[in-house]
């Protein structure tokens, strides 16, 4: 029986931007891509609830989580759901990556959320795609997306998590720092990290890298 990769997106939630990832796939195994509505002003509970409506039911599969949604994919596989083979991680946390901007909250509010990172910070290949799935989503959206990262911690699903769990962490990112890796690596010591040299949007600067790696991992675990 076909497995199924599962993806859970980034913060923009499109899913757009998984496409050259997908690309390099080159149709291995079914790929699903959960989207969260581009006005859902809700929490990461909510959006859980629509990440679980697209998890295969009759066939093995593996669930990556991809920046602000690997809160979600830890939580999913903290519930132990019986397909589930394997918990793919990228460039994410299960805290708030930056502590330091918790401060900041209160200045949401009057953020202008849709404006793009320095190129250097993303990959200046990203400023157009970006923009564009950014151009979907609400700023009502995107605050309340930020407001949730700023509050998650997730420490206590994760350990629970009992399936094999791959890290993929871009030695270029400037978002989600080292520290969140290793966390991740301290709470779930038989994690398997990979580094790439990229920046944040590691499956879309490094795409067929980052394809070769899940692919193997897929093949592993859903044998």
């Amino acid at each position: 029986m076909n497995p199924v990769l599962v993806l859970l997106p980034g913060m923009d939630g499109t899913g757009d931007l998984f496409a050259p990832f997908i690309a390099a796939l080159g149709g291995k195994f079914e790929v699903r891509v959960v989207t969260y509505p581009g006005d859902h002003c809700g929490g990461y509970e909510e959006l859980e609830a629509i990440a679980r409506a697209a998890i295969p039911e009759d066939r093995p599969y593996i669930l990556l989580g991809e920046s602000f949604s690997g809160p979600i994919a830890m939580s999913i596989a903290a519930s132990a759901p019986k397909q589930l083979r394997g918990l793919v991680l990228c460039c994410t946390f299960a805290t708030n990556p930056r502590p330091a901007l918790s401060s900041l909250k209160a200045l949401l509010g009057i953020t202008p959320m849709k404006m793009l990172p320095a190129a250097w910070m993303i990959g200046a290949q990203m400023r157009a795609p970006l923009k564009a799935a950014l151009g979907r989503v609400t700023s009502a959206a995107l605050r309340a997306r930020m407001r949730a990262v700023l509050a998650v911690d997730v420490r206590d699903r994760l350990a629970q998590c009992d399936v094999p769990v791959l890290y993929l962490r871009a030695t270029r990112d400037w978002l989600v720092p080292r520290a969140a890796a290793r966390l991740i690596a301290t709470i779930k010591p038989t994690t398997r990290t990979i580094e790439f040299d990229a920046p944040h949007f590691l499956l879309q600067t490094a795409p067929q890298q980052a394809a070769n790696e899940i692919a193997a991992f897929v093949r592993l675990h859903t044998a």
